[in-house]
């Protein structure tokens, strides 16, 4: 008779952010603005993210984050909120950064009022129940992430037939770029996303 084996974990505890061990300070040490950005992220979502917290171990890395993802995710764009989030887990799912598919995948299943969606992009985008022109943008996300020197006028025409102005090219490639830059730094840290996420929006 095999010996039972004890069931694997695999997520870390909640208090551990990164494999790194940085000299994260107490939130009340924080400046008075980043305390408050932190108290409106868990009346919004009903906790920290935990991205969030690993970054505060540097207020100049925790604000150039913080702007950049504001900007890029939710400042002014032709594209919605929605078509943001499904730029992030296509990529993340392509560089297979568990943090950024968790908590996107998240966001995705809650903006679509669909739960099985977040799932369907991190598997296999293609095969999701999206418009042509969002297949269309995906591909795009898709191609830069894997072969960005391959990426070229014809993709960016295949971006304009289809409707996207060259605003929302330049928004489409920043989210892009962006995401590549964030899952490579969650992977490289061995980031841990919350365990809440798992579970919400089902």
């Amino acid at each position: 008779m095999k010996k039972k084996l004890p069931a694997k974990r695999y997520l870390a505890q909640p208090s551990t952010k990164t494999a790194l061990k940085l000299k994260i300070p107490a939130e009340g040490k924080l400046a008075p603005d980043l305390q408050k950005y932190f108290a409106v992220c868990r009346e919004k979502l009903g906790f920290l993210p935990n991205v969030l917290e690993a970054y505060s171990f540097d207020e100049t890395k925790l604000r150039a984050f913080i702007g950049m993802y504001n900007d890029l995710m939710l400042g002014h764009s032709s594209l919605n909120q929605l078509e943001r989030e499904m730029i992030a887990v296509v990529v993340s799912a392509e560089n297979r950064c568990y943090y950024c598919l968790t908590a996107h995948g998240q966001a995705v299943r809650a903006m679509s009022d669909d739960p099985s969606l977040g799932e369907i992009l991190v598997m296999n985008y293609r095969v999701a129940k999206v418009t042509a022109k969002q297949r269309i943008m995906l591909d795009f996300a898709h191609k830069l992430t894997v072969t960005p020197a391959e990426t070229g006028e014809k993709d960016r025409a295949a971006l304009r037939k289809v409707g996207f102005s060259d605003r929302d090219i330049w928004d489409i490639a920043s989210i892009t770029g962006f995401f590549n830059f964030t899952n490579r730094v969650a992977i490289a840290t061995d980031m841990m996303p919350n365990e809440e996420y798992l579970s919400l929006s089902r």
